[in-house]
């Protein structure tokens, strides 16, 4: 009977330590996984500029989708609707783009950006498509996203935040 206790024993040490060493494992994988990419995050939210070139009930509409999503801190987006104001983008992080109000004034915006902006083109289908000469511009340059659905821009705007940083 000792000996079956002392076995028993034996077999709860090493369950334990294999508990310990399992926790560890998965607190450390985490750490080095997830949690940058939190940082990551919460660091673009809170840091990152946008800049939502747009005109009229387009801008209102876009900083509309911005607000209601509770992600983006208010004071972190600018609106620029005309070439005049193209300057206030010059050191934001992204931008976003409705393509049927800037597309005369795509190749301006490309030469304003940098390489760690993001640009993303909002471009509904059924005021029709982007040139593929254009498509062929916007395909050369780093961070750029084209969507042609709203619901899509809170996932580009996210995810750029995160691949720019």
């Amino acid at each position: 009977m000792e000996n079956f206790l002392l076995f028993l024993r034996i077999i709860g040490y090493i369950s334990s330590l294999l508990s310990v060493f399992i926790v560890l494992a998965g607190i450390i994988i985490w750490a080095k996984g997830i949690l940058p990419v939190l940082i990551r995050i919460g660091n673009g939210l809170s840091k990152k500029q946008i800049v939502i070139f747009a005109k009229n009930d387009n801008l209102n509409s876009l900083k509309k989708l911005l607000f209601d999503s509770g992600l983006f801190n208010k004071k972190k987006i600018s609106e620029v609707s005309t070439k005049g104001d193209l300057s206030i983008a010059e050191n934001k992080n992204v931008y976003l783009v409705f393509w049927h109000d800037w597309e005369d004034s795509i190749d301006e915006i490309l030469n304003l950006m940098k390489d760690k902006t993001a640009l993303i083109i909002y471009a509904p289908q059924e005021l029709g498509f982007i040139p593929k000469e254009v498509m062929g511009k916007l395909n050369n340059k780093r961070n750029v996203m084209v969507t042609n659905f709203r619901g899509r821009l809170l996932n580009d705007i996210t995810t750029s935040i995160i691949t720019t940083s």
